[in-house]
């Protein structure tokens, strides 16, 4: 099984884009498997909202409990990109992926903390480690694909790293 890590931000559209192209790819290529890295495109302290380190930690809330993460991604990608839905805001944040699961497991686990350090180690990894300027980024060791700022990825790209990966 091939796989790679891919760093985005619900609040970026170019990551949008990025992830329809990159489903609509995905089922030519069985042996490749994703490891999702939600980031913050403009961490906190930054005055920059909305701040999404709250749909971050969703996103592992929302595995964990066994949650649709197609669904999940499709939702979270419409409501922030699209509806520009506050999801600074916990119970705004609920609501978009309340159809796919639990309200009081979900504020259980939002309110214990458990996924907080996910936000800071992902931005770690992903601004510190894999030198990721811009969002959407893909690496598989030494393979990567960069967004460019104000254009993204397109689809050929994509399709030419995900070509590569299953190369190597």
């Amino acid at each position: 099984m091939k796989k790679f890590q891919l760093f985005y931000d619900y609040e970026c559209p170019y990551c949008k884009k990025g992830h329809e192209s990159l489903m609509e790819l995905l089922p030519q290529y069985p042996e490749i498997e994703i490891e999702w890295r939600p980031i913050e495109a403009h961490p906190r302290p930054e005055d920059h909202h909305p701040h999404s380190d709250l749909a971050v930690v969703s996103f592992y809330i929302a595995r964990d409990l066994g949650a649709d993460m197609e669904k999940f991604h499709a939702l979270m990608y419409q409501a922030v990109s699209i509806e520009r839905r506050n999801i600074e805001d916990p119970e705004i944040l609920f609501n978009i992926i309340k159809n796919i699961i639990d309200r009081n497991k979900f504020f259980e686990l939002l309110n214990s903390g458990k996924y907080a350090s996910r936000v800071t180690e992902n931005n770690d990894l992903a601004y510190e480690k894999e030198g990721v300027w811009f969002v959407p980024a893909f690496r598989a060791g030494d393979l990567k694909l960069d967004a460019q700022g104000g254009i993204g990825v397109s689809k050929k790209e994509v399709k030419d790293f995900l070509d590569k990966l299953t190369i190597n």
